[in-house]
């Protein structure tokens, strides 16, 4: 049995965070570990408080974790502030843990910015060049690069000066954008437009914890990165083809939608 390891926080709501995570990694078949990094409280329609764990807990749990499991892969979601980004940092890079997704949970759907400035830095200077391949929407790739990112074209070439910043490969997410979502993969040999069809649904919550939990389980099955990419984009479009409404706001994505 394949171990996928998630660094992220806990969504109560239970359609993003560690919770999408989880279930995405059984989707796949992977076995789900987890290092919680925050506990919100949270529903479909808002986040109403958020408490950041002690980065010394994160380290632990992740210790606790890779001292006794065999981790195949990991990703990383909403790490809260800088002190956690250093110590997932340093963890990772001590247990020289495979195959590390950043998912840079930055920027709310509303726009809000989640990390101050010495956070967003911390993620370029200190888990960048440990990742695999890392994965901003546009608000993420503007925060990284501090300049517009509203374009296919400007995707790519936002894509190669992230590829700068040390991982492997860049995934700049365009789900955003009018027209059919489309994201640009770019590993310094390939750059690749990912095109899917747009699901007309407003249920669309943890759809980015959801690819790059997806993108990990598929690295811990061996599969290549672009063929992971690609892979968890197809998962990804039905998971939100079978997305379901709940509560007063914006639903979750199915995880299991495949297995029906």
């Amino acid at each position: 049995m394949k171990v996928a390891l998630t660094i992220a926080g806990s969504d109560s709501g239970g359609g993003a965070g560690i919770q999408a995570d989880l279930r995405t990694f059984a989707a796949h078949g992977v076995h789900g570990a987890s290092a919680i990094t925050a506990v919100t409280a949270q529903n479909t329609v808002a986040v109403v408080d958020t408490v950041a764990l002690e980065p010394r807990m994160v380290t632990a749990q992740i210790e606790a974790v890779a001292s006794d499991i065999p981790v195949a892969a990991v990703k990383t979601g909403m790490l809260a502030n800088r002190a956690i980004v250093e110590a997932v940092a340093e963890a990772v890079a001590r247990r020289r843990l495979p195959h590390l997704v950043v998912d840079p949970v930055m920027v709310a759907k509303s726009g809000d910015r989640l990390l101050d400035a010495a956070a967003e830095g911390a993620y370029a200077e200190r888990l960048l060049p440990l990742a695999e391949v890392v994965t901003p929407n546009l608000a993420e790739a503007e925060a990284l690069l501090g300049r517009r990112v509203r374009s296919l074209e400007e995707m790519a070439e936002a894509a190669r000066a992230l590829l700068e910043r040390g991982p492997r490969a860049v995934v700049v997410k365009g789900g955003h954008l009018a027209g059919e979502p489309v994201d640009v993969f770019f590993d310094g040999r390939r750059m690749e437009e990912l095109w899917a069809p747009r699901i007309p649904t407003r249920n669309t919550h943890g759809t980015g914890c959801t690819f790059s939990a997806a993108i990990a389980a598929r690295l811990a099955l061996d599969q290549e990165l672009l063929e992971a990419v690609q892979g968890a984009k197809h998962y990804l479009t039905e998971a939100i083809r079978g997305a379901y409404a709940l509560g007063k706001g914006a639903g979750p994505v199915d995880h299991f939608a495949r297995a029906k």
